[in-house]
């Protein structure tokens, strides 16, 4: 299958820059995943949409302030740094720019001298290894000097660093929101709760796979990289249960997705706790064992995202309602509107409406 199968133009004015002041004031295409029937709706529909007996799972990752700017040390020259992956002792997988600048044994320092950085390792796209040394907690002073790592395509400041963060981020280390669940809030978690609707969380720390394109002709050549998970026992036997119960696995983002696909693949569609990395690739025929609908954004052209809700429908699907968004002019992106890729429903029949 080729990479521009998956291509659409997308008009550079529906890339969201800035969030909405409400999260839940985004509008919400909902999609058949079996008919492909279009529903335009707004997001706090989807307490509609969902049912007693499904089941939402959602990343509880929280992003890390990973963007830093700093200095080399022999020229004073300006780098930035961003943060994707701690590899080691104090030893971080990173991307610069400039990256020709940075070679083994160049020093970066950031806040005056407070933080300091060694390249210990080179990769291709950018990709740079820094051994970090300073004095007191890591943490602490990744808070006071770094900034939220905003996607490239996002060229306004954002001026509360909240909204890059879900209401329930609560396991730090990721290098980029797990976007889906910006729309949420507490009151409408609640609310699914009350309804029924089961609510879990799993962890996935969102890393260097997703600034990097498809760079192949051919999808199958295509190699992610691994992201670590971790889910619990409560939240494996909740989603077991659900299933066991013929309830429906609603995944909040392609992150929740390739999770929970990486251990049922593993283990007999059985959901199982524990932590582990997941480099898993889902494109159109790939048979899920866990997940039957998804909640996501909006996503760019030819990417291993687009790719991944095809394979949830049909790439025909997916694309003919991508373009109805992009007539019916929806947000596209981090900090755009949503899309539910919805199953049969379990006890009534479709009433989904073009």
């Amino acid at each position: 299958m080729d990479v521009h199968d998956f291509d659409f133009d997308l008009p550079q004015k529906l890339i969201a820059q800035t969030p909405l002041a409400d999260r839940t004031a985004s509008r919400m295409l909902v999609l058949n995943s079996e008919t492909g029937v279009v529903a335009h709706k707004h997001f706090r529909a989807i307490t509609d949409e969902l049912e007693a007996g499904d089941m939402l799972v959602l990343n509880d990752t929280k992003v890390l302030p990973a963007r830093l700017i700093g200095v080399k040390e022999e020229t004073g020259a300006s780098i930035e740094m961003l943060l994707l992956k701690e590899t080691g002792d104090n030893e971080w997988e990173t991307l610069v720019k400039p990256a020709k600048r940075v070679k083994p044994g160049t020093i970066i320092t950031f806040g005056d001298g407070r933080l300091t950085a060694e390249c210990i390792g080179v990769a291709d796209q950018g990709g740079r290894t820094f051994k970090f040394t300073y004095e007191g907690i890591f943490y602490e002073l990744l808070d006071a000097l770094g900034k939220m790592p905003l996607p490239p395509y996002i060229t306004e400041s954002l001026d509360d660093q909240s909204r890059y963060q879900t209401v329930f981020a609560k396991e730090r280390g990721s290098a980029a929101a797990p976007t889906a669940g910006l729309h949420f809030t507490e009151e409408i978690l609640d609310e699914l709760r009350a309804k029924g609707v089961g609510v879990e969380f799993i962890t996935l720390h969102v890393g260097l796979g997703t600034f990097r394109p498809v760079s192949v002709d051919s999808i199958e050549d295509h190699e992610m990289h691994a992201e670590y998970y971790q889910v619990t026992e409560h939240t494996a036997a909740a989603i077991n249960q659900t299933k066991e119960a013929g309830g429906r696995v609603i995944a909040v983002g392609t992150t929740s997705t390739r999770t929970l696909e990486t251990i049922a693949s593993e283990h007999d569609g059985k959901i199982v706790a524990g932590s582990g990395w997941t480099s898993i690739f889902i494109f159109p025929g790939y048979e899920f064992k866990a997940v039957d609908g998804l909640i996501t954004n909006f996503h760019l052209p030819k990417s291993t995202l687009v790719m991944l809700v095809s394979a949830l429908s049909t790439r025909e699907y997916i694309l003919n309602a991508y373009h109805q968004a992009i007539e019916e002019e929806y947000r596209f992106f981090s900090f755009g509107d949503a899309m539910f890729i919805r199953p049969s429903r379990k006890k009534e029949n479709d009433s989904c409406q073009q």
